[in-house]
């Protein structure tokens, strides 16, 4: 049986996905300056995310895909989303910005021996070599050498947290996604993340103006389309390739940070974009053609 979405395919979701995951993150940002507390507006995205995982079942014609094969699965899985971008919150307020990103891309290599060990996707010395020339790349990218403070032990415990949800999130997908929808997958990471903001909007919620809400809305539709790309990604490759294209990030982000605040990108962005660039296409190119999974009982 031939494969539905190629490999090529498949990464072409990966880099939406994470793309539209930069467009939230860009978004967020410019939410920043508000007295919006952090858990409402967590629960708000997760709401928005939700309805519009909804609204796009039913323009389908078929809200099917939205329910779950196996429940607790997907709760378990939509937590491990949920403890991912708590300590997010934690890590960047006890790490340098530069500390935090070198551990975080950690994740595709952590992501491609859990997957090497647990779902026995081969890798070739080639190919590791390339994930490690793209963690190489990203540290040019952020030039750490420059920066004087650390950190402390917890943001490095929750940035550890992080990068351990990320990962094995990641791999179980790959797995979940032999019996679960994407969509399903993607709303259910919605609904958790909607109803742990509410829970602690029970003891303090601010009012929302309607700017506040239309860029709310803005991006939980960016979280859900990155969400429901990457969970395409990973059902039709493997987790290892999605993994590397992580990396992108930086240069989309970069990309908007120049359009959005003129901020310029320096020589050593330019030189770790070009490394990661190269380590992502080579990855690409050398992508095996692999037959999806199917789905079991």
């Amino acid at each position: 049986m031939k494969p539905s979405v190629s490999d090529f395919g498949a990464i072409g979701f990966a880099l939406a996905g994470f793309t539209f995951w930069v467009l939230g993150d860009s978004s967020i940002k410019l939410m920043g300056q508000s007295a919006l507390p952090a858990y409402e507006m967590v629960a708000f995205l997760g709401l928005f995310m939700a309805m519009f995982l909804g609204a796009y079942a039913l323009a389908r014609g078929d809200v099917r895909v939205l329910r779950p094969r196996r429940l607790n699965r997907q709760i378990a899985r939509a937590c491990l989303d949920m403890t991912n971008t708590v300590c997010v919150v934690v890590a960047l307020r006890h790490l340098t910005l530069t500390i935090f990103y070198i551990l975080v891309f950690m994740a595709p290599m952590v992501i491609a021996l859990l997957s090497a060990l647990f779902l026995r996707e081969g890798l070739s010395w080639r190919k590791w070599a390339a994930i490690v020339a793209g963690f190489a790349g990203v540290v040019i990218t952020i030039n750490p050498w420059g920066s004087a403070r650390q950190g402390d032990w917890i943001g490095f415990a929750a940035c550890m947290i992080c990068v351990a949800c990320f990962s094995v999130n990641m791999v179980w997908s790959r797995v979940i996604t032999r019996t679960e929808s994407p969509e399903s997958l993607a709303f259910f990471s919605g609904l958790v993340t909607a109803a742990a903001g509410s829970v602690l909007m029970l003891f303090h919620a601010a009012p929302l103006t309607p700017r506040l809400t239309a860029e709310l809305f803005a991006t939980g539709l960016f979280w859900a389309a990155g969400t429901l790309c990457f969970y395409i990604a990973v059902k039709h490759t493997s987790a290892a390739n999605v993994s590397q294209y992580h990396y992108t990030q930086l240069i989309t982000g970069t990309l908007v940070s120049f359009l959005v605040w003129h901020d310029k990108p320096g020589f050593f962005v330019l030189l770790g974009g070009a490394l990661i660039l190269a380590s992502g296409l080579y990855v690409a190119a050398s992508a095996q053609i692999q037959v999806p999974l199917t789905e079991g009982n």
